[in-house]
């Protein structure tokens, strides 16, 4: 019997489209979605990943640590994490690679109240320091702290969780590190106690990337890769180009970010994040591992940057 030739078309457009069916890809965030993941959201919303024949889920983490973890156990495609834990990671033989940038600037600084008593880093001599994450914040403010010819003896360090600015409005502490730029001075500002931030890059510690991509060291040479970050670059293109409009996709995303505080911390962020997020500067990661050698977090010779952080092809 004579198949008609509708049919026959019909067959090869729908075999042809089971073909070039969307790569499915995992990706968990480094914390709940928020205005630093904009360049994802963005490039799953505008449909940049569908076009890059991608299918990508964004996933909050249950707990922040996890993450790097889940990618190293392949569990997860790829994760949103940070160059400083990176080279600590990798250093404990996690097959973790860099291969993607999304905020290429620090985010992290040191906070205290805009009319209190410490105007200075110098004035925080005998005062107490509030932190969330031991381990790289102590090793940034014991940068900080030398520069104005203080050490870590000088202050008291007290672990407040992540209540930073409550903890700064309370009298808990004088000050808190690891603040988020973007974030924790705007809320300060909003709840009408404006603060005051002193940079780590601009107080001892060399810049680094705050958020980058991870995947497992054994993906690298997979296309589907190189196809995720062309499409976080379109993203970024977009963005920058229609702030508003993106903002828009966003919120119609996760309408429970609409609200003052994100869209201060979203404008915040658009100049910080990276233009070129495949692009790798080899010299930066490799003075921070430097630095991290010099606080005391990584020991021993450096690997090469090879081994940890990559240019996809």
């Amino acid at each position: 019997m004579k198949v008609p030739a509708t049919l026959v078309a019909f067959a090869m457009l729908t075999l042809s489209g089971t073909a070039q069916a969307a790569e499915k890809m995992t990706v968990v965030l480094d914390w709940f979605v928020n205005p630093d993941h904009a360049t994802l959201v963005v490039a799953r919303e505008k449909g940049f990943f569908a076009a890059a024949d991608l299918d990508v889920d964004l996933i909050a983490p249950a707990d922040p640590n996890d993450p790097p973890k889940l990618v190293a156990a392949r569990r997860a495609d790829l994760a949103v994490s940070y160059q400083p834990q990176l080279h600590v990671q990798t250093a404990q033989g996690l097959p973790l690679m860099r291969v993607a940038t999304l905020v290429a600037t620090p985010l992290n600084a040191l906070v205290v109240q805009k009319d209190g008593p410490v105007q200075s880093i110098a004035d925080l001599k005998g005062r107490k320091v509030g932190f969330s994450v031991g381990g790289f914040e102590d090793a940034v403010l014991g940068a900080m702290l030398e520069q104005a010819g203080l050490t870590l003896k000088d202050v008291t360090l007290i672990n407040v969780n992540f209540a930073l600015s409550p903890s700064i409005y309370s009298g808990q502490v004088d000050a808190v590190i690891g603040a988020f730029r973007n974030f924790e001075l705007n809320q300060m500002d909003i709840a009408g106690r404006p603060g005051r931030a002193f940079y780590p890059e601009e107080h001892g510690v060399p810049a680094y990337d705050e958020l980058i991509l991870v995947a497992h060291r054994d993906r690298v040479a997979d296309p589907a890769l190189r196809r995720f970050v062309d499409a976080v670059e379109q993203a970024t293109q977009y963005i920058l180009n229609h702030p508003e409009e993106s903002w828009g996709l966003f919120i119609k995303a996760y309408p429970d970010l609409d609200d003052e505080l994100n869209h201060r911390a979203w404008a915040d962020t658009l100049p910080r994040f990276a233009l070129r997020p495949g692009a790798l500067d080899t010299v930066r990661y490799t003075r921070f591992a430097e630095f991290l050698r010099k606080q005391g977090l990584l020991e021993g010779d450096l690997p090469a940057v090879e081994s940890y952080a990559v240019e996809l092809k």
